[in-house]
C-alpha cells in the first residue's frame, strides 16, 4: 500500500499483527521526529518532517500535519497495512512543542486519539522528552534552551514545571529573546542612548544594511523576519568571544537565567541537597560556547552546588520513545534491555 492509500484510511491498520510497542513523536519548534518501536527497544522506522505549532494553526490541524510523517515511519518500516481498522501500536508518546498548559495537552491529546494510532496516547511537553533523553532514572531536571526556554523536572512521581510563556510568565531566553536583546543594545548604541557596542556593526553586516537601525525598519516593512533574527545568536556569541562587555552582558544573563529556572526547579522538587542530574538541551546550549557555560557553572557553584550539569547528547526522540518502554515495562530488567537496544541503535546513527 502506498502513502496516499494509508493516509486515505486514516493510517490505521492491524496492531496487533504489527507492532506491540511505541509510537514516539518529538515535536519541537523546528523539527519533529516520530519513531516506530517495538516494546524490545527495536527501531522499526523513522520520519523526520517540520516543527510543530498548534498554537498558530490549532490543535486539530497540527496534528493533521503529524500524518504523513507516521505513514511515512510505516512505509519506512515495511511493515503489511491493512485496511482493517485498529492501532497500530500499544502506546502513543507526543513529546510536544507548546503543550504549555492542561488545556492544551488536553487538546493534543484528543486529536491525536481521535487518528486511532494507538490503543493508549499519552500528551507532555517536549521538554520531558529531553529530560529522559538524558536520564536513566525517575528523577533529575531538564532545562531546554533553544529557540525559547523551558524546564522541566521530576522525582518519581513528583514533576515540576513552568508555564514557558514568554514574558507574560515571567520567561526570558533562547534564540528569540537574545536576538531581541542585541538588537536592542545595538540600537540605542547607534543612537546614543546605550554604550557602544560592536553589535551594531555586526548586525548591520550580518544583513546588509547599513545600520541597526535599518534592520529594524526591514523587520517592520517585512522584509526580514523576525525568524530572521535568530541569526544574531551566532554573532552575539562572537562578539562576546571578543570582549564586548554588552554581548557579555547578555551571555551571562542567558546563564543565569538557565540557572535560575534549573534552581527554581531543583527547589521545588525537593532535590537541592542531593546529587541530581541537571540536563541541558536545545541549540543554544548545545552548542556549548565556553563563556555560557563557565556563566552557568559558576551560578550552581554558588546556588545549587551538587547538580550534576550535562549537555544532553540523544536525540529528543529517544527519550520520547523511552517514556513510551517505561510504560510497557514492569520489569526493571527488561526496560533497560529495551532501554539499552533503543539507545544503542541512535548512538549508532
Amino acid at each position: 500500500m502506498d502513502l496516499m492509500a494509508f493516509e486515505s484510511r486514516g493510517g490505521l491498520c492491524r496492531g496487533p499483527a504489527l507492532v506491540g510497542g511505541v509510537l514516539a513523536i518529538d515535536a519541537g519548534n523546528s523539527k519533529t521526529d516520530v519513531a516506530l518501536v517495538t516494546r524490545d527497544g527495536d527501531v522499526l522506522g523513522t520520519a523526520r518532517g517540520p516543527g510543530f505549532a498548534p498554537q498558530d494553526i490549532g490543535a486539530e490541524s497540527a496534528v493533521a500535519g503529524l500524518a504523513p510523517l507516521v505513514a511515512h515511519a510505516v512505509l519506512a518500516a515495511d511493515l503489511d497495512i491493512a485496511p482493517t481498522l485498529g492501532p497500530l501500536t500499544s502506546r502513543l508518546i507526543g513529546c510536544l512543542a507548546n503543550a504549555d498548559l492542561p488545556i492544551e495537552e488536553q487538546r493534543l491529546g484528543d486529536a491525536l486519539r481521535s487518528r486511532r494510532w494507538s490503543e493508549e496516547v499519552t500528551v507532555a511537553n517536549d521538554t520531558f522528552a529531553v529530560l529522559r533523553a538524558g536520564t536513566t532514572g525517575d528523577r533529575g531536571v531538564a532545562v531546554v534552551c533553544g529557540a525559547g526556554i523551558n524546564c522541566v523536572g521530576r522525582r518519581g512521581e513528583q514533576t515540576v514545571r513552568f508555564p514557558a510563556l514568554g514574558t507574560i510568565s515571567g520567561d526570558w531566553g533562547g534564540g528569540g529573546d537574545l536576538a531581541l536583546a542585541a538588537m536592542w543594545w545595538a540600537s540605542r548604541a547607534e543612537d546614543g542612548r546605550g554604550p557602544a557596542t560592536t553589535l551594531a556593526a555586526a548586525i548591520a553586516r550580518h544583513f546588509e544594511r547599513p545600520s541597526a537601525r535599518a534592520v529594524a525598519e526591514a523587520v517592520r516593512l517585512g522584509t526580514v523576519t523576525e525568524a530572521d533574527l535568530h541569526q544574531i545568536v551566532p554573532l552575539l556569541f562572537a562578539a562576546a568571544d571578543a570582549g564586548d562587555p554588552t554581548a557579555r552582558h547578555l551571555v551571562v544573563r542567558q546563564a543565569e537565567e538557565i540557572g535560575a529556572m534549573a534552581c527554581a526547579a531543583l527547589r521545588r522538587l525537593g532535590l537541592l541537597t542531593e546529587p541530581t542530574p541537571l540536563v541541558l538541551g536545545g541549540g543554544v546550549l548545545a552548542a556549548g560556547h565556553p563563556q555560557l557555560m563557565q556563566a552557568l557553572d559558576s551560578y550552581l557553584t554558588l546556588h545549587a552546588p551538587l547538580a550534576q550539569p550535562q549537555v544532553v547528547t540523544a536525540p529528543p526522540i529517544v527519550g520520547a520513545a523511552l517514556l513510551g518502554l517505561d510504560r510497557l515495562h514492569r520489569s526493571d530488567d527488561t526496560r533497560a534491555a529495551a532501554e539499552k537496544r533503543l539507545r544503542d541503535h541512535y548512538a549508532r546513527r
